[in-house]
């Protein structure tokens, strides 16, 4: 959610259990321009919040004119001091998925699991146990790189493709449709594809390569993974994944409101 629109937009999603006392709102809002500005980012978007034991993390991002580059996350306790976490890495992606039960709250806590290690030459090879050690920070940056990955979702067309080759905001874009609005097919993950270019030749050459350069969520896999409502009647349209519990999306049918990409009070209590 841009974050210009915060105390207008987040009660769109109150429904789904989303709210900010007053005094969060008030302090994410100036505290947001400040991060923008200081930055030099084209935007930035209050991402939703991660909830630990002793505290929980608000988590915001921001990006540049093409939204697919240089996107940087921070984190924050207090709505008002905010943290750069680094990009995650495939092996920090890979250790947090080691890692079981809720956050600490505590960037810096460290996190323990065993791994087996190969020692010994190939005539004396043996397995020996390693302690490999996970800061709280670096799990947050890859548990929020995974949720941007398989859930971060756009309406097609809200987001196009410039010569260039940068992915910017298009500004014809007027909404979807009701009846549009009621098909996954029109939704899009925020991402590189990773499906589309498994699609047969023929499939892609029909489509619209500066509209349809993203994966849609009809193709997702396991299917069935998206709960599709519409509130207020036809006015409101939320999209929630059974994936992720917790992520909540709105769009409002004919206008170019939409809430980009929010995780509200993961637990992670698996």
């Amino acid at each position: 959610m841009e974050s210009g629109n915060l105390h207008l937009n987040v009660d769109y999603v109150g429904s789904s259990g989303i709210i900010l006392s007053p005094e969060r709102k008030a302090a994410l809002q100036t505290s947001l321009v400040i991060l923008q500005n200081e930055n030099k980012f084209n935007k930035v978007y209050f991402w939703g919040k991660i909830v630990g034991v002793s505290d929980d993390y608000y988590i915001a991002q921001g990006v540049y004119k093409d939204e697919f580059v240089g996107k940087r996350t921070f984190y924050s306790k207090d709505c008002i001091r905010w943290g750069l976490l680094q990009p995650a890495t495939e092996e920090m992606r890979a250790q947090s998925e080691k890692i079981q039960g809720r956050f600490s709250g505590d960037p810096s806590f460290e996190y323990e699991y065993i791994r087996p290690k190969k020692v010994g030459d190939t005539e004396d090879e043996r397995e020996e146990e390693e302690t490999v050690t996970v800061k709280e920070e670096d799990r947050l940056s890859a548990t929020i790189s995974k949720i941007d990955e398989n859930v971060c979702i756009v309406p097609r067309g809200a987001y196009i493709k410039v010569p260039t080759g940068q992915t910017v905001r298009n500004r014809s874009f007027e909404g979807l449709t009701v009846s549009e609005a009621a098909k996954l097919c029109n939704y899009m993950h925020f991402r590189q594809a990773i499906l589309l270019p498994q699609k047969p030749l023929l499939i892609r050459a029909n489509l619209d390569k500066a509209v349809d350069f993203m994966d849609n969520l009809e193709d997702d896999i396991p299917q069935s993974s998206w709960s599709l409502q519409f509130e207020r009647g036809s006015g409101l349209v939320t999209l929630r994944s059974l994936l992720w519990p917790g992520y909540v999306f709105y769009h409002v049918p004919g206008t170019r409101k939409l809430w980009l990409c929010v995780f509200w009070q993961w637990r992670n209590e698996s």
